[in-house]
């Protein structure tokens, strides 16, 4: 859980890993692999060789067009190393903000996503987010295509994946399906089959231990997730009845927990803010519009039950409904008992700034606002 790894907010204002020994790059290291980082990381505002990594290549931004051609050198680099095994963290911007831009009038050739306000405005923005994916999958393609040229592609397990949904509000940095639910392909030579698609529920702390079984490795003591292997090569339709997520500090503080089976989500607030953290939205004209409509006065609930399957996009709150009472304290039951044993912060009250680490005030309406180290609340 990123609690457990004390990864509580933001990297660039100031939140640190616990123990960076920890980290997947150094674990790879100490194993004898080549680690190398080439683009985006978001676990350090420092040198990310403290993390592990041997080699990084600075592009000086995150573009996949800057991005792609260091982690092509790196292939060809390891194609001559003489058969060392290697770690490559390929961290890509897009699809954050600020997207790539569009032709003009681009926006009336596409459809906004589910839940946002339909305009001219908002259909060109998402014009531009899907330039920004466009541009994504040239430089996934030309990672691939080296990869396959190289010679290294039937020895080596990909990961595709994203960090939280989509740049609009009620998105990312939300617990909902449109917050959690991220992009997660995985090829594994001689185990995966193309074109297959698993519907059992994973989170991304399943990726180490599945790592680790992959490679050979003995997992970490400490480890936490299930390994994917039985997903993977199909002896199994599932390792986990359920997934876990969280939100403690993004721009602002706003504390939450989610847990999330097949059939339900349930997620709980654990501040006294009944109004959307403006600070944690980014900007967009979506976010434009909804505010010109008195969206900023929108009551939040303390709690939020979702049934998945009659309501998939997750807009019918059935908490505190009294058919729904049994599952609702259940759910309730298995949040608070993941929070007890990973060591939750929040089980003691309040979770303070960590020293180093600033924020926005939670009654600030922008990320640029100035930043605070102190009164955030």
């Amino acid at each position: 859980a990123p609690h457990s790894a004390g990864m509580l907010g933001l990297a660039h204002r100031g939140f640190v890993l616990r123990d960076p020994s920890r980290h997947l790059a150094r674990f790879l290291r100490s194993n004898g692999y080549h680690t190398c980082l080439a683009g985006h990381q978001h676990l350090t505002s420092g040198d990310p060789r403290k993390l592990g990594y041997e080699t990084v290549y600075e592009s000086g931004n995150g573009d996949a067009a800057d991005v792609a051609p260091n982690a092509v050198s790196f292939l060809r680099q390891a194609q001559r190393g003489g058969g060392r095994p290697f770690f490559l963290d390929v961290g890509f911007d897009e699809t954050h903000r600020p997207f790539h831009e569009a032709p003009v009038d681009a926006g009336r050739y596409v459809a906004v996503l589910p839940g946002l306000p339909d305009t001219v405005e908002t259909r060109q923005d998402m014009a531009r987010f899907h330039a920004s994916l466009r541009e994504l999958d040239r430089g996934v393609e030309m990672v691939l295509d080296e990869l396959e040229a190289s010679g290294q592609a039937e020895n080596t397990i990909v990961i595709l994946t994203t960090d939280h949904g989509p740049a609009f509000p009620g998105m990312k940095s939300t617990l909902t399906d449109a917050g959690i639910g991220v992009g997660l392909i995985v090829r594994a030579p001689g185990m995966t089959t193309p074109g297959t698609v698993i519907d059992a529920l994973v989170s991304q702390i399943d990726l180490y231990p599945t790592i680790c079984d992959v490679a050979g490795l003995e997992r970490p003591a400490w480890l936490q997730g299930y390994s994917m292997v039985p997903l993977l090569d199909g002896r199994s339709k599932r390792i986990r009845d359920e997934v876990f997520g969280e939100v403690t500090f993004h721009a602002a503080y706003e504390p939450q927990r989610v847990i999330r089976t097949d059939r339900w989500t349930y997620i709980r607030r654990f501040e006294d803010q009944e109004h959307p953290v403006l600070s944690n939205i980014d900007a967009s004209p979506a976010r434009d519009i909804l505010l010109e409509h008195g969206w900023a006065e929108r009551i939040w609930s303390r709690t939020s039950l979702f049934d998945n399957v009659v309501d998939p996009l997750q807009r019918d709150n059935l908490t505190d409904r009294p058919e729904h009472a049994i599952v609702e304290a259940d759910l309730s039951r298995r949040l608070e008992a993941w929070m007890r044993a990973t060591d939750d912060p929040l089980l003691a009250g309040p979770v303070p700034l960590p020293k180093g680490a600033r924020v926005n005030r939670v009654s600030d309406g922008s990320p640029d606002d100035p930043l605070v180290d102190a009164d955030f609340r």
